[in-house]
């Protein structure tokens, strides 16, 4: 078996407890592959994020950010997710409860051949100029070059062929479920339960908006950007940028990921969002 941990860059307390989880399973046989920041940290020979896919289960320590950074690379392997920070709508183990959390999915792994998790839906986006962005467990997001009165870009909206709205704004974004508590709530976007199966569309500091609209994700949105010098489209955190005027297309990516380990507390989180 083949565990991959992904740890919070510069984080001292994340690097030693990947240390201490590599020591624990290579005595059951697990061979363990750390990214190549913590990796050095530890002063032993890493892997890039990026080959994280190459494993049976990945295990993050951090913050969702973290998680969101190990997910970009393990495409449809079990992430588990340990919470070093304060919120953790991603990360369900605690620090102290992480090694035997892992040993346990290592053990279920050995005796049935496979990591029990649950899927989470991500989004693609592509253009005209056959470009794409890497699939996002949060959100994407288009935006004009600066944000501002009189900045932003122009924008016009169409799901599944037929026109939602048009305007201007900030930018626009469309997020998963699990998306919901980050940038689509700091946008004004709703709060949506990890297990309603549906997206959401949120304008950013529109001139005349609508109001988020929670929709069945298997409708492709089309959004047509205008009348800015250059814009962005970003996945994650992650951007390309695109030069207008440009229609994209985002729609649910055909691989879901997969969170292993127990559910994170919801309810619990949201009373740490005051």
């Amino acid at each position: 078996m083949n565990v991959g941990i992904v740890a919070q860059r510069g984080n001292e307390r994340a690097a030693t407890l990947a240390g201490r989880l590599q020591e624990t399973l290579a005595e059951e046989n697990v061979t363990v592959r750390i990214d190549a920041a913590t990796a050095e940290q530890l002063g032993i020979d890493g892997v890039d994020v990026s080959r994280m896919a190459e494993n049976d289960l990945v295990v993050s320590i951090g913050g969702d950010g973290t998680f969101l950074f190990a997910a970009s690379g393990a495409g449809g392997t079990p992430i588990l997710g340990v919470n070093l920070g304060e919120v953790g709508f991603l990360n369900a183990v605690a620090p102290e409860e992480a090694v035997d959390e892992v040993r346990a999915v290592v053990a279920e792994y050995h005796e049935f051949g496979e990591i029990p998790s649950r899927a989470v839906p991500r989004l693609r986006a592509s253009g005209e100029g056959d470009w794409s962005v890497h699939p996002a467990l949060n959100e994407i997001v288009i935006q004009g070059a600066q944000r501002g009165h009189g900045q932003g870009l122009d924008y016009e909206v169409h799901i599944d062929g037929v026109e939602y709205g048009e305007g201007h704004a900030d930018g626009v974004l469309v997020s998963t479920p699990t998306g919901s508590t980050a940038y689509n709530l700091s946008e004004g976007g709703p709060l949506v339960h990890p297990g309603v199966d549906g997206l959401v569309f949120t304008e950013m500091c529109a001139d005349n908006p609508m109001p988020p609209l929670v929709f069945d994700p298997d409708h492709d949105v089309v959004i047509r950007v205008e009348n800015a010098p250059f814009a962005v489209v970003g996945s994650d955190g992650t951007q390309v940028r695109i030069e207008p005027p440009e229609t994209i297309t985002v729609s649910l990516a055909p691989e879901p990921a997969h969170i292993a380990g127990p559910s994170t507390n919801f309810f619990g989180a949201l009373s740490k969002l005051d």
